[in-house]
């Protein structure tokens, strides 16, 4: 039976919520449970499961929706008191705090008046409005945020380079400033090379290469995924370039995307080939013909950093050797296929890529239901995706979605190598390979007993320096049999290997390329000053991210963020206007 609870005016932030929602449906009794904010998104997501009450149809976006299907009616008792202890440690963590907590822009500006940075993870139908205010108050913009139109964005990114400041997002959900981690990043030691990326994972597994190489990061600038789409004309990118070119400490400058528009790739290489430093440009699923005099052009996130590491370390990338001894092929699993299982989306993206290569598919895109690859068995696919995060925790944080897809991998006879990775660092789980390692032990030996080869290859994006502790993650997966490799493109060429495929990596040669646009860019103090030292940072939304700046050191501010008016859009955008309206 289905029974309804809505807890008014009673804001929690989705993370919590989420993981409120992973505790109850683990309660005995508990069939399904939702538990999420009541707006209009997370009403259709209710809607879409068959958990949408005239209750919960009637809420306030300020209110918690508990929609709950249990057996028995005593059942919804235990999970009330359950949700209720679990609320009322998340307040008491939240009290105990050395973050100084404040409810509105005046008081944030007063406890932090040197603030530079605002820090956006609200939900997306709140985040334009006020990244505007915040930018309005002069500060550059992170917005984690996402579900925030393309118009919204041109309008920001356009008002902030008016204003000589940065938005970075929406949906940004990595980056680092001037050694500073924000929201899902890996602590990695800072350096001389500044990294502009569309993309999390992508930005993480170039960083976190960077640091094992023992090099640094002067900053790492998430565009958000859509800053080169046309409409966008890479307005956040050019900027990034402009002024880590300017600033003194970065040595190398990396530009990391999916393929752009074909107008805004040109614009961008067009700016890269009138700068004096070297640049490494990755453009995920688009294969280069040739490098350039002053651009390092590579195809994998691994190229992309060990070029970048010899640039900074004043050697010729030209001169790597890209191409590791191949692992021997497993006679047994010939004619099997490659099932990959990924938490990041870009790192699910290059190993569609290469896998399409070696099987000389055709490039087909992202598939429905999060498919990178879905050909004749081979699978990739991104946990990431809308489909499997919507009401439920990300696969970086919760593993019970991978754990279910490897278990349906494992009963398939064709599936020789499992792929998958182990994202750490803030934002995380503490022990994603504690985590999975009883369900890869278990199917590896159910393998062995009925005489099967099943491999499973491992890559773990992260640093020494992470919470989790690289070393301590790798060693557990290690010592089940998994191979542990030692990037993401290692793990699927490895993977590919044993199947018998073998991808070598092939010398480019050097083309010069015209300019055939001149871009002016005016440089702006607020930009430098945000990139040249550790951010004043206030943060909006999640009060984890507030915790994670703290431990890097940050100074900063936590706004308590709720939606005024009960979350009417509309009553929102007039009490703005009225309060910006200033009688004569």
């Amino acid at each position: 039976m289905l029974k309804t609870i809505i807890k008014k005016n009673a804001y929690k932030d989705s993370v919590v919520l989420m993981l409120l929602t992973n505790e109850i449906a683990a309660l005995e009794g508990v069939n399904r449970v939702s538990i999420m904010m009541a707006t209009a998104a997370n009403k259709d997501i209710f809607g879409q499961a068959d958990l949408l009450t005239e209750d919960v149809a009637s809420a306030a976006a300020d209110d918690i929706a508990i929609v709950m299907d249990v057996n028995e009616a005593e059942t919804v008792d235990v999970v009330m008191d359950a949700i209720e202890e679990f609320l009322n440690k998340s307040d008491k963590e939240d009290g105990a705090t050395q973050t100084t907590v404040v409810r509105n822009w005046d008081n944030a500006l007063k406890a932090l008046p040197d603030a530079n940075l605002a820090v956006f993870s609200i939900p997306g139908i709140y985040a334009a409005d006020e990244a505007d205010t915040a930018l309005d108050k002069g500060l550059n913009v992170f917005l984690f945020s996402d579900n925030v139109s393309l118009e919204d964005e041109v309008r920001l990114k356009e008002k902030a380079h008016q204003l000589d400041l940065l938005v970075m997002g929406p949906d940004c959900g990595t980056g680092i400033i001037a050694g500073v981690p924000i929201a899902f990043t890996n602590k990695v030691q800072q350096g001389t090379i500044g990294v502009v990326g569309a993309s999390g994972t992508g930005i993480q597994e170039v960083t976190t290469l960077i640091d094992k190489a023992g090099e640094g990061i002067s900053s790492a600038l998430g565009t958000g995924g859509r800053d080169l789409n046309e409409a966008v004309q890479g307005i956040t990118m050019l900027d990034s370039i402009h002024h880590l070119q300017a600033q003194a400490d970065t040595k190398v400058i990396m530009v990391v995307s999916k393929p752009p528009s074909k107008v805004v790739q040109e614009k961008i290489e067009n700016y890269l080939r009138t700068l004096d430093k070297p640049v490494v440009t990755l453009f995920l699923g688009a294969k280069p013909t040739h490098h350039e005099r002053n651009i390092y052009h590579a195809y994998t996130l691994e190229e992309a950093a060990k070029a970048a590491v010899a640039l900074s370390e004043g050697k010729n990338p030209r001169e790597l050797d890209m191409n590791r001894p191949a692992v021997a092929p497993i006679a047994s699993l010939e004619g099997s296929v490659i099932k990959g299982y990924y938490s990041g989306g870009t790192l699910a993206s290059e190993a569609a890529m290469l896998i399409e290569e070696a099987l000389e598919l055709p490039k087909g895109g992202k598939k429905p239901h999060g498919f990178m690859l879905n050909h004749d068995g081979f699978e990739v696919i991104d946990l990431g995706d809308d489909e499997y995060t919507q009401g439920r925790p990300h696969p970086m944080i919760d593993p019970s979605k991978r754990i279910e897809l490897m278990k349906e991998a494992a009963k398939d006879p064709r599936t020789g190598v499992v792929l998958f990775d182990v994202v750490l660092g803030y934002g995380s789980h503490a022990d994603m390979a504690g985590s999975l390692a009883p369900t890869i032990l278990e199917l590896m030996q159910e393998a062995r007993q009925a005489n099967r080869d099943l491999q499973f290859v491992a890559t773990i994006c992260g640093t020494q320096r992470d919470p989790q502790d690289l070393a301590a993650q790798t060693q557990i997966l290690q010592d089940i049999g998994v191979f542990v490799a030692e990037s993401n493109a290692h793990a699927v060429l490895t993977s590919l290997q044993y199947l018998g495929f073998n991808v070598q990596y092939t010398q480019l040669p050097v083309e010069e390329n015209a300019i055939t646009e001149k871009i002016e860019l005016p440089y702006s103090e607020a930009i430098t000053d945000l990139i040249s030292a550790s951010p004043k940072i206030i943060n909006v939304g999640l009060k984890s991210f507030a915790d994670n700046l703290e431990d890097a050191g940050a100074t900063t501010i936590q706004f308590d963020w709720r939606p005024l008016a009960g979350g009417n859009p509309k009553m929102i955008k007039a009490l703005k206007f009225l309060n910006s309206y200033h009688f004569n």
